[in-house]
């Protein structure tokens, strides 16, 4: 059995030299939760079949890196029996040993892989909390329009009933009359436009959320601050710049691997055992190297496809680039007029509705002012209200847009709004 026994420490040599075992890094710590607007958003990104998509293909990575560091090739045990002239009983094992460094070049290609998926699910999240925070703003503010279109049914269902007791003792004409109903039918065609609107933004925010935020927070009062108070974070650090040079750095190593897959790889084979010829029995041990010979497939084409991929991922962060720089100054371009034209109306006469419907009433009830004059006025006053709200509606819209393209999504949501200093 001597023969065996030197096959076996032949094998536990080669095994000791070809085993090591990588271990994998662990994931980022998820934030704390602080405030409603954060939980519900955190619920949102937990319950989303997207987001979770992109877990799973974030921890597929992970288990990439673990298999690409493992060793490239296993042992082969093959075992030999010959019954002729001469007897032959042998056992051999065999292992193609990695001296081209296949192993460390799979194993920063698939650690760039697992920073790229790292960074899409990053910016999927971003995009998912992005929407929901739009369609949040826009059904907040859907609903204060049917409120003020609800105010407005009440002002003309009185102001019909109005003209009918001043119809009655002659005090305007009847076609005067009859534009006061007029006026009350459009009111409420335009409420029932204005319920309709507020129907389908909550049901775009369910769309997105589901069930699992039942009671969203209420929208802060007011406009969202100036855009200097954030800190756009740098070129290199956002998150679509993070994914395309995670992607260049893969396809970089993808190069390597071509490279080196193009290197043959020597087999160390250890062969022992026992040869009995006539009644003479002699134990032999062998050893040999092969080497395989690449002249049908050089792999040259692998290593052209890689070098295309390559310039493809280095032309995608140019691009991305030039995207993100051009995307933040629109968002801060467009949200920085909605804001000021906000801001201004708020200031003004023309954000006083509630004072100017009073008056003009008061007027029309002393004769000052026409039936038509007053409607005329008083549609002037709620469609301006009603504009303004559609207003700040697009200025909080813009908002998320101006925090997305500026990569600061996140940590608004996180309480890190990163304010510039005064």
């Amino acid at each position: 059995m001597s023969f065996l026994r030197a096959a076996l420490v032949g094998a536990a040599c080669l095994l000791c030299a070809a085993t090591v075992v990588a271990s994998p890094g662990d994931g980022a710590a998820t934030p704390v939760v602080a405030s409603p607007l954060q939980g519900a958003v955190r619920a949102i990104w937990g319950a989303s079949p997207e987001v979770q998509a992109a877990r799973a293909d974030v921890e597929a990575a992970q288990a990439r890196v673990r298999a690409a560091s493992q060793p490239v090739y296993n042992p082969s045990l093959s075992l030999d029996a010959e019954n002729a002239d001469v007897d032959r009983r042998t056992a051999g094992l065999s292992l193609p040993l990695d001296l081209s460094g296949k192993r460390r070049a799979r194993t920063s290609q698939a650690d760039a892989e697992w920073r790229s998926r790292e960074a899409t699910y990053e910016l999927l999240r971003r995009e998912v909390a992005s929407r929901w925070l739009k369609a949040w703003s826009g059904a907040a503010l859907a609903g204060r329009q049917r409120e003020l279109g609800a105010h407005r049914v009440e002002l003309m269902r009185r102001f019909d009933a109005l003209a009918a007791e001043r119809l009655a003792v002659g005090d305007i004409s009847s076609p005067e009359r009859d534009l006061a109903a007029l006026a009350l039918g459009e009111a409420q065609i335009q409420q029932a436009s204005l319920a309709g609107n507020e129907a389908a933004t909550l049901a775009s925010l369910e769309a997105i959320a589901g069930d699992e935020v039942k009671s969203p927070p209420p929208l802060p009062a007011g406009l969202p601050p100036l855009s200097n108070s954030i800190v756009p974070l740098s070129m290199d650090d956002r998150p679509e710049l993070l994914k395309a040079r995670a992607d260049e750095a893969a396809a970089q190593a993808g190069i390597d691997v071509a490279r080196r897959a193009r290197i043959p790889d020597p087999t160390v084979s250890l062969t022992g055992g026992r040869v009995r010829t006539g009644v003479t029995t002699d134990q032999v041990i062998g050893l040999s190297v092969t080497i395989p010979l690449p002249v049908l497939n050089s792999g040259r084409a692998e290593v052209d496809a890689a070098l295309a991929e390559a310039g493809a991922a280095a032309a995608t962060v140019r691009s991305r680039q030039l995207a993100s720089r051009a995307s933040l100054r629109e968002a801060q371009a467009r949200y920085d007029a909605l804001r000021d034209s906000g801001q201004a109306f708020s200031q003004g006469r023309a954000a006083a509705f509630d004072d100017r419907a009073a008056l003009l009433e008061k007027l029309w009830r002393a004769g000052e002012i026409s039936t038509s004059d007053y409607l005329i006025q008083l549609k002037q006053s709620l469609d301006t209200a009603l504009s303004a709200l559609a207003l700040e509606s697009q200025a909080w819209q813009a908002w998320f847009d101006y925090l997305t393209a500026a990569g600061r999504l996140t940590d608004w949501l996180d309480g890190r709004t990163q304010e510039a200093a005064p």
